[in-house]
């Protein structure tokens, strides 16, 4: 049975009635994204509000979140409650599309980690659907969304397997944000690429840069410098 909750170094994630727990390569992203001179954050889709906990803990921001489903809106009012930030974290509970009917603010920083498996089968889990697969809560709609609220300097985050990060650039060109920057996160040195965390913005720029990051050792066991160097602030082991 997975844990019901998981505890970082300065806040627990209670996930006991979220369909999908915390996860390494969740943890990757929120470590990485750059958020330090943000003064507004939104996080679509925060589930049990991992991503958003983890930017609030390094930064000043304002923290904003969107979550459709009810269960994980529960249990990330509960985690923004209990955390050191409370006052700096708001939660909208409901779909993206509906959110965007209202919201007036700009946004520094957006980051996704949203349903990615375009292709892939469904479970009989109706709330792991939701969380894992486009349908609800659609690429397009990050996008369209992002045109008119990232402010003009600001960046878009996403975190997508490979193909499906391939397809999300192809459609970001056609809203003009260009791909400044991949991280290709490897489950070991030597091992499968398992996500690409993938930095936008609205500047063109010649070149995308590349950058690997590799969880554990050739091993399969021992965490590598550079992934404890990323988690330190956040992993108990560290």
């Amino acid at each position: 049975m997975p844990n019901t909750y998981f505890q970082f170094k300065q806040f627990r994630i209670n996930q006991d009635q979220c369909a999908m727990k915390v996860c390494t390569d969740s943890c990757v992203f929120g470590a990485y994204v750059e958020v330090r001179q943000a003064k507004r954050v939104l996080d679509i889709g925060t589930g049990t509000g991992l991503l958003a906990l983890m930017v609030a803990q390094r930064s000043e921001a304002e923290v904003e979140a969107v979550e459709i489903n009810p269960e994980a809106q529960v249990q990330a009012l509960r985690n923004f409650a209990e955390s050191p930030w409370a006052e700096r974290l708001k939660l909208h509970p409901m779909p993206l599309q509906e959110f965007a009917k209202t919201c007036a603010q700009q946004y520094d920083v957006i980051l996704s980690n949203p349903p990615f498996f375009l292709a892939s089968l469904r479970s009989d889990n109706a709330a792991k659907n939701t969380a894992k697969h486009t349908g609800d809560l659609l690429f397009e709609d990050i996008l369209t969304f992002a045109q008119k609220h990232l402010t003009q300097g600001g960046k878009l985050y996403l975190l997508l397997p490979p193909s499906e990060a391939n397809h999300f650039a192809e459609l970001a060109k056609t809203h003009a944000f260009y791909l400044t920057e991949t991280m290709e996160v490897f489950t070991r040195i030597g091992g499968k690429c398992i996500r690409h965390v993938q930095t936008y913005t609205c500047n063109p720029k010649a070149n995308t840069v590349t950058k690997a990051l590799y969880i554990r050792k050739e091993d399969g066991t021992t965490y590598t410098p550079d992934f404890s160097e990323l988690l330190r602030d956040y992993y108990l082991i560290f």
